[in-house]
């Protein structure tokens, strides 16, 4: 704590040039974090495109680490514009307009989830979104996976741009559109070259940015792909979106069921109280394309399919191992658009989906 109130000292001896007084007595250092790491906070700007604002980002870099040679190469430091609500005149402009998860335009909006990384979350929620889609609802998708977003690459959409409208201070992205559904996803601001290493702050910062700047317009089903695991990420969403329920993603493996358990519990725990629409036992076993009918339980049989049944959810859908799976998301073609076997097992995961969120 002391050595936090230091960092804060050193940045009251910065003044804005402009309003003759020091960033932290103007409020412009927000979501200050001093630990091992480093030194992480956001320079909130008091109007978008400040002229000043990467001089004072400079200096700060330059006082700290003269001041702390141990945060040398550590300093994080995020320029934030503010976000003002939409004047009346902006709003007539802007169509659709920003969207309350709470108003009716989202009628179901669902986290699918996953303990650890690596068991096929982000394919199971694109293929889910397509067949939702050729089931005739309107759904959307956002890739929330803020430090691996993959839906771009997914949907064959990498390296395109979402349409920014409205006016400085309250802009709106308008999602992308493949197959049916609307994508929007933090890889559309970035280099797929790009190396995420926000910590926590800015990550959901971001998150809570596309969250709360995306026309969605009205949808019947609005999903969401977190990152693996617990965190920041997972806790800034539950606060910030009233959610119809959350499917978990694993494969049999016993490591991997593991750490549904403790997925599972973060949701039904008092304080997020979000309902389990079951579990999705993912790359249940592999299927050649030449022997449709043959199954090789490489990862282990039924595993997620006894724990369903022990911690009393649903299992809502075995989805095959085939060779297009891979072929499929690297072209940007979901494979159940092209493979009848995992067709049938994602249009089975649909249709509980469907079941479970009318009730």
């Amino acid at each position: 704590m002391k050595i936090r109130e230091e960092v804060l000292n050193v940045l009251k001896s910065i003044i804005h040039p402009e309003y003759g007084e020091d960033i932290v007595t103007n409020g412009m250092v927000g979501a200050l974090e001093v630990d091992d790491i480093g030194v992480t906070f956001a320079l909130l700007i008091k109007r978008p495109k400040d002229p000043f604002a990467q001089s004072i980002k400079k200096i700060c870099e330059q006082k700290i680490e003269f001041a702390f040679p141990q945060y040398k190469d550590k300093i994080e430091i995020s320029i934030e514009a503010p976000v003002r609500p939409p004047s009346a005149k902006s709003a007539a402009k802007a169509a659709p307009k920003i969207i309350s998860t709470d108003n009716g335009d989202i009628k179901n909006i669902i986290a699918i989830s996953s303990g650890k990384g690596g068991v096929g979350k982000s394919t199971v929620t694109a293929n889910l979104a397509v067949q939702l889609a050729k089931m005739g609802y309107s759904v959307g998708l956002i890739d929330a996976d803020i430090y691996g977003p993959s839906q771009p690459k997914m949907f064959g959409l990498e390296g395109e741009a979402p349409q920014v409208i409205g006016e400085e201070g309250a802009e709106q992205f308008i999602p992308l559109e493949r197959y049916g559904v609307k994508l929007i996803s933090i890889g559309f601001f970035i280099k797929v070259t790009d190396a995420l290493v926000w910590r926590g702050p800015i990550a959901t910062n971001a998150l809570r940015q596309i969250l709360h700047q995306t026309a969605w317009g009205k949808l019947d089903y609005l999903l969401i792909d977190l990152p693996p695991g617990t965190g920041d990420i997972h806790l800034t969403l539950l606060a910030e979106m009233k959610l119809t329920g959350a499917v978990i993603v694993s494969t049999p493996q016993q490591v991997a069921l593991a750490d549904v358990i403790r997925g599972i519990e973060m949701f039904k725990s008092p304080k997020i109280d979000v309902p389990i629409l079951g579990i999705v036992e993912n790359m249940a076993w592999f299927t050649p394309a030449e022997l449709p009918n043959n199954k090789y339980y490489i990862f282990g049989k039924g595993g997620a399919v006894e724990l369903a049944k022990e911690q009393g959810v649903e299992l809502l859908a075995q989805i095959p191992l085939v060779q297009s799976l891979c072929e499929g998301g690297d072209s940007g073609t979901p494979d159940s658009l092209q493979t009848p076997v995992s067709g049938l097992a994602y249009m089975e995961l649909a249709l509980n989906i469907e079941k479970l969120s009318n009730k």
